[in-house]
């Protein structure tokens, strides 16, 4: 796929953060559309990016759940249009962005 001749990405939320930047190396943010991080390339929020952001967030978890839950719709409008056949599905995303943040609830149901 070249990158030159991939779709905008829509005017959604900003992906800003993590804002910790180490020397001249690009920050943890994630690369629109592709949705893969701009330092090291892994598909986004890599680990680094997840660890930099629960240190960013750390007093305020509600934020960090909402700019997750933001990216994760833009994140999913972005790589359905890339590859609306075979692109991650929407569980897929989910776990990818939001279910590591600070509000996960477990999958395991419950029976009373």
């Amino acid at each position: 796929m070249n990158p030159d001749h991939l779709p905008p990405p829509r005017l959604g939320p900003h992906p800003e953060h993590p804002r910790h930047r180490t020397g001249n190396q690009p920050p943890h943010t994630p690369r629109r559309p592709l949705w893969t991080c701009r330092a090291c390339a892994q598909p986004w929020p890599c680990p680094e990016a997840r660890l930099l952001l629960k240190a960013e967030y750390h007093t305020r978890q509600q934020n960090l759940s909402i700019y997750l839950a933001g990216l994760y719709y833009e994140a999913m409008h972005d790589l359905y249009h890339l590859n609306p056949h075979d692109g991650p599905s929407p569980r897929q995303l989910f776990d990818r962005f939001v279910a590591w943040g600070p509000f996960r609830r477990t999958t395991e149901t419950t029976h009373e």
